[in-house]
């Protein structure tokens, strides 16, 4: 594993770490972070969401967080309050490690340039 992967992993752990600390329980996976972003991005709360609206939840995550290098911009909020977003910008082509670590970092980015949290 090369020195940044490393840096990133460690990162990542302690990203868990203080999700756990905040929440009482630590997300499983990357899956399980971006539930947790798109619950946030909703700004309703918790709640019962349906498998169709954690797929949502979880697609506005991503695009939140790819937002913070240019690849997505906000279009604005339908009527029930839903976040719309637009790519403005080709992602790379990755394979499924690198769309996972690509994700990681732009994850810990939003930790700490949305929520003010340092990672």
């Amino acid at each position: 594993m090369y020195k940044k992967d490393l840096e990133l992993e460690r990162k990542w752990h302690r990203l868990l770490n203080r999700v756990e600390e905040m929440l009482g329980k630590k997300p499983k996976d990357l899956n399980g972070v971006l539930f947790l972003i798109g619950v946030q991005e909703l700004g309703k709360g918790f709640q019962h969401f349906s498998k169709e609206e954690k797929q949502d939840l979880m697609h506005i995550a991503i695009c939140k967080v790819l937002s913070l290098s240019g690849f997505y911009q906000l279009e604005g909020v339908d009527q029930q309050g839903w976040p719309h977003w637009k790519l403005i910008k080709k992602l790379p082509h990755f394979d499924l490690l690198e769309q996972e670590k690509l994700l990681k970092m732009h994850i810990i980015d939003y930790f700490n340039q949305e929520l003010g949290i340092e990672i």
